[in-house]
């Protein structure tokens, strides 16, 4: 019962996670007329203060002192952060300028592109579908650059970024909670230096309209931080496969917004470069789902076989000898998944 509860709690903290993560185009234009670079900034700023609440509740510091003794991985947490701001900064600009389903695109083909770097960067290797996804995933981006007029640069930024956010926090191997806090450190001196420096020329926004614009500004350190400790706690509670459908929830209500509630043009050629990208997102989940089945069904009969051995044997069998040793039972970890 309790493992029914705790899978019950979790998918109710994926669903949290990114269902804040789709609706969050609700919340950047209430910020206007903050531009996305003040924006960010304060949303660098504040991130490292709720941060840093968090990790006085949960009392974790050890980290730091082994990530300060760690230069190649405080070299990976700057990298993180560069690619994050990008990602950030974009997304603030797009949603704030009618670029909302655009701005989906992104997310909705960032898995596509985190397979490609996959094989491009680590060599890994492809099973015939996950070739077919991406093949049509780049007809995709064919089909929405021939309808624009150009290249979905907002959309391939966005997921080009995000993947390789992605790449290098795998590398970083830290906690959620704690690569945010030291991506956000290393991001906290430029945005502050940036924010004063606004307010120095008079350009900054912080008191415009009041205290309740000033209140929006340090909300976006909450709006940055709840997501994340969300999927946290659904990631130790539910399994992988489950995140993995659950991700394509925020785009989803991204693309939702931005035709229903923004109002977007959807010419056909957008509709259909996006029915492509779904195409190819379906053929990558039903590849996931069927792979993941095998590798259960693999498991569970090397587990029969294992629990089998012993009682198989019988009293007039030969013992092996140093001569003809016995056959070791077959490795999971060296069976070919195909």
């Amino acid at each position: 019962m309790k493992g029914k509860n705790e899978q019950r709690a979790g998918l109710l903290y994926g669903v949290g996670a990114y269902g804040m993560w789709g609706l969050v185009p609700l919340f950047w234009p209430l910020l206007r007329p903050s531009g996305a670079i003040e924006i960010l900034a304060h949303r660098m700023v504040w991130s490292l203060g709720v941060v840093a609440v968090a990790l006085l509740v949960v009392r974790r510091w050890a980290w730091i002192a082994e990530l300060v003794r760690d230069p190649r991985k405080l070299g990976l947490i700057a990298v993180a952060a560069a690619t994050i701001t990008v990602n950030w900064g974009l997304y603030i600009w797009a949603v704030n300028n009618g670029q909302v389903v655009e701005a989906s695109l992104g997310y909705f083909i960032n898995p596509l592109v985190t397979i490609a770097m996959g094989v491009l960067l680590l060599g890994e290797r492809l099973r015939p579908v996950q070739w077919v996804a991406v093949a049509t995933g780049l007809a995709a981006v064919l089909v929405l650059a021939i309808g624009y007029g150009r290249p979905p640069w907002i959309s391939l930024t966005l997921a080009f970024s995000f993947a390789t956010y992605g790449l290098v926090k795998k590398k970083v191997n830290m906690g959620g909670l704690e690569s945010l806090a030291a991506e956000t450190a290393v991001l906290f001196v430029p945005a502050l230096g940036f924010l004063l420096w606004l307010t120095a020329t008079g350009e900054s926004t912080f008191t415009y309209g009041g205290a309740g614009h000033g209140f929006l500004l340090a909300a976006t350190g909450i709006v940055t931080a709840v997501p994340l400790i969300c999927f946290g706690a659904a990631a130790i509670r539910v399994p992988l496969s489950t995140l993995g459908l659950l991700q394509y929830l925020a785009p989803v209500f991204q693309f939702g917004l931005g035709v229903l509630y923004f109002h977007e043009s959807m010419p056909p050629e957008r509709w259909a470069g996006f029915a492509l990208v779904w195409l190819a997102l379906s053929l990558l989940t039903w590849d996931a789902l069927r792979t993941a089945r095998r590798n259960r069904a693999l498991a569970a009969e090397l587990l029969a076989t294992a629990a089998a051995a012993p009682a198989s044997a019988t009293p007039t069998a030969a013992a092996p000898t140093a001569a003809t040793p016995a056959a070791p039972l077959p490795d999971p970890a060296q069976q070919k998944i195909t």
